[in-house]
């Protein structure tokens, strides 16, 4: 089975290797779309486990293949270890990993050609687009083990420490890190409050907005401390003064009809997929600053959930789907007629028995000038990336 009849995807991880990128949310390319970060791992059949390493490299356009640098053993199959390029430092990029010593999630920074140069104390979960800020959380509390890591266990505690415990705001260019808002100022905003007492919380989801002013992250809890499923979600913004913290999108709005959120094309606009007439996934914008929610609509979606993402310039956007029959769509959207084509058809068969959080998603991304996009895929079996031009797509619209 092709991808396309139409478009020619390039694998830029040819081979039987385990290679990928992770999310949606983040540039993988460097500045001159040269090198794209990378991870490859040894397996993906099952959660990663205490101790297991993963390799970070990076893919050139020329489709050659892996070029490791380092390892990590902070690393999961939806995000891999958060790796980012430094856009104050040229030739670096950072990467979350685990220090058995003291126990603790730290970032390193890498230089080409000259290894490791560098740390941040915490954790990044994402970077400001103007690369100043970076936003860091408490990954031992988020259950899910395909957007954590194995090598910090899940409390048992029901509640973090309210008070010291929360979204932490970066300065990368200083190293300095301060907690921006904590769980109790999160838990007072909570739309019902009453019913946190007997549940366990975590922090997830975190990104900057366009213009590097606010935060958008996901306050979730689950009172199942087996499974955490099924669990509440309530998206929340705030500025990154931590003044006009806000939950513009409590659970009422999610209750399994929104599976993703991200920032839109404006600095308080935020793009969802979301399945409110009951007919399949529409996908829709709405000002965080208005109440009551007023949404409107981008485009009818292609049935299933899955992930969106404006181009940089906003003309376009990636939507790909939750996978039916074995199959995911990835679909290239026109923003100002609303029309859409599928550019992609990618066999996504998961081994009987994998865990869902080991799942291979899309996860389309662009590259920063919009040129160019990537994704991950299993069409082949093994987990590799794949590359497409965007004016392969646009230029005969």
């Amino acid at each position: 089975m092709k991808i396309s009849e139409e478009y020619n995807w390039q694998c830029l991880t040819p081979g039987t290797e385990h290679c990928y990128f992770g999310y949606y949310d983040r540039c993988a390319w460097n500045a001159d779309n040269s090198k794209h970060l990378a991870l490859r791992v040894g397996q993906c059949e099952r959660l990663p486990v205490p101790g297991e390493t993963a390799e970070i490299g990076y893919v050139a356009r020329d489709g050659k293949g892996f070029v490791k640098l380092t390892e990590t053993r902070a690393w999961c199959h939806q995000q891999g270890s958060m790796t980012l390029w430094l856009k104050h430092r040229p030739n670096c990029f950072i990467y979350n990993d685990f220090d058995p010593e003291s126990g603790k999630l730290f970032a390193k920074i890498y230089e080409l050609d000259k290894g490791v140069v560098g740390q941040y104390d915490m954790p990044v979960y994402a970077m400001s687009p103007d690369g100043r800020w970076g936003v860091s959380l408490n990954f031992s509390r988020i259950p899910r083990r395909g957007y954590s890591y194995a090598d910090v266990p899940v409390p048992n505690a029901m509640h973090p420490d309210l008070d010291n415990d929360g979204i932490f705001l970066m300065d990368m260019h200083s190293g300095k890190s301060r907690l921006l808002c904590s769980y109790r100022e999160i838990a007072a905003l909570h739309p019902m409050p009453y019913e946190l007492e007997d549940m366990y919380w975590w922090l997830n989801h975190a990104i900057f907005n366009c213009d590097s002013t606010r935060l958008l992250f996901l306050y979730r809890q689950s009172t199942d401390t087996n499974t955490f499923i099924p669990w509440k979600t309530h998206m929340y913004t705030v500025g990154l003064d931590g003044k006009d913290m806000s939950c513009p999108l409590p659970h009422f709005y999610w209750n399994n009809m929104i599976s993703h959120q991200i920032w839109g094309r404006t600095p308080y606009e935020v793009l969802l997929d979301a399945n409110w007439r009951g007919t399949g996934s529409d996908y829709v914008v709405f000002d965080e600053r208005k109440m009551p929610l007023q949404a409107q609509l981008i485009s009818k979606g292609m049935g299933p959930m899955g992930h969106l993402v404006f181009s940089p310039d906003g003309q376009w956007m990636l939507a790909d789907t939750y996978p039916v029959e074995g199959i995911q769509q990835l679909a290239m959207v026109q923003v100002s007629t609303g029309d859409y084509k599928v550019i992609g058809r990618f066999r996504h068969e998961q081994p009987k028995g994998t865990p869902v959080d080991v799942r291979c998603d899309l996860h389309p991304r662009w590259s920063e000038d919009g040129i160019l996009f990537t994704v991950d895929t299993i069409h082949t079996g093994n987990r590799a990336m794949y590359l497409m031009e965007t004016a392969a797509v646009t230029e005969n619209w």
